[in-house]
This record gives structure tokens, C-alpha cells and sequence, in this order.
């Protein structure tokens, strides 16, 4: 049964508020470099971690200069800190050497950037150029699912099973307060059904949540 796309993303922004992301960045660098270090990290966490971060380091030049050990200091709370510097000084090089240090505004571009990926290309090219872009990840694919709106597993399946029955201009707001929904109401282990606005809409709560 085709779903109400309209009906489904009025709820979800009655439960969420607005589309947002929740990690603060002033321009698509920025956001690069949150959405690495955002990894098995709170959002908060990451935030906290930028504030001084992004004061730091205004250039992908600047990053890529630093010494490794340096920055691995700087980001040290947000966990798993020796991965995550040498994933941003990786891509901070390659956006020197293919981009003259620029974020580039196409997702397939982007995508081929080392340590980026389809997810990270939707949102950060999405949500920093306003480009339309499906955003797949944990709490995204659980909750396309759980409402069957996808069936497959594989990201890329399920981005593309999206796109085809989301409209374009909701591609991202969908991405964004799918993400919230998953985090907040929809998790993995216990979602929240009895505060969940999506109970008629939802094959996982329709088959008694099995």
C-alpha cells in the first residue's frame, strides 16, 4: 500500500519540530569536519568539542598542517580521536589537491572524497549547498523499515527506494526528522510506540512490533 508522504512527514514535524541537524557549523567545511567527528559521539558532545575547534582551524590548509598528534588533542572527547584525525587531515588533503581546498556542491562528486561516502555527501552537499539528497543512515533505514517505506538493507537501495517515494523537495526534511525519530522515539532496541504519532502509518507497529 503506498504511503501518505504528506500525512507521514506533518506528524513526524508534530514530534520534532522543525528539520534540523543538530551539530552547529557556519559553512560546509565546518560541516565536514563535525560530521567526522560525530561518529559513535553525541551531537552535544561534538558541539562542545567545535566551539574552540572551528576558532582554530578556518582552512582545510589548516588542518592539513597541523600535526596530527596536535589535533588529535583538540578532538580527544569525542572518542576514537586518532581515526577521526587522520580522517579529517585525509580529506582535508584531497579537497586540497582535487578542490582547491573547497567543499564541492555535487553529492556524487563528494561522495568519491575518501572517509566520505554516500551519508555523509547527502547530508553535508544537502544540507550546506540547499541540494536535494536522501540521508541513509542507522535511524533512517530503521525507521524507512519499520513503515515500509524500504525493504532492502543496503544503504544504497534503500537511498534510491526512497527517492522513489519521497517527493524531491521533502528528500531532506524526511532525512533530517527521520534521523531525530529514530534517535528519539523510534530506537532500535525499545522504540517509544505509545508517543509515536506513526502507529497507523507503521508495518512494524501494525504486526504487533515483531
Amino acid at each position: 500500500m503506498k504511503k501518505d508522504i504528506a500525512s507521514i512527514l506533518t506528524k513526524l514535524q508534530e514530534m520534532h519540530g522543525e528539520p534540523r541537524v543538530e551539530l552547529s557549523y557556519s559553512n560546509p567545511l565546518e560541516l565536514v569536519v563535525a560530521t567526522v567527528l560525530s561518529a559513535q559521539c553525541t551531537d552535544q558532545r561534538v558541539n562542545e568539542v567545535t566551539k574552540s575547534l572551528f576558532k582554530k582551524y578556518t582552512t582545510a590548509q589548516d588542518y592539513l598542517n597541523v600535526p596530527e598528534a596536535e589535533l588529535e588533542e583538540d578532538i580527544r572527547p569525542t572518542g576514537f580521536y586518532r581515526n577521526k584525525a587522520k580522517s579529517i587531515k585525509n580529506i582535508a588533503g584531497e579537497l586540497l589537491e582535487r578542490f582547491q581546498g573547497k567543499v564541492p556542491d555535487d553529492i556524487d562528486t563528494f561522495a568519491t572524497v575518501k572517509g566520505i561516502g554516500r551519508k555523509s555527501a547527502n547530508m553535508i552537499v544537502g544540507l550546506a549547498y540547499s541540494k536535494p539528497g536522501v540521508i541513509v543512515d542507522t535511524h533512517v533505514a530503521r525507521v524507512a523499515q519499520r513503515l515500509g517505506l524500504a525493504s532492502a538493507r543496503d544503504p544504497e537501495k534503500i537511498e534510491r527506494d526512497l527517492k522513489t517515494q519521497v517527493p524531491m523537495p521533502w528528500w531532506m526534511a524526511f532525512s533530517l526528522l527521520a534521523i531525530l525519530h529514530g534517535r528519539y522515539i523510534c530506537k532500535a532496541k525499545k522504540p517509544d510506540c505509545p508517543r509515536c504519532l506513526l502507529r497507523e502509518d507503521c508495518d512494524y507497529y501494525s504486526m504487533g512490533g515483531k
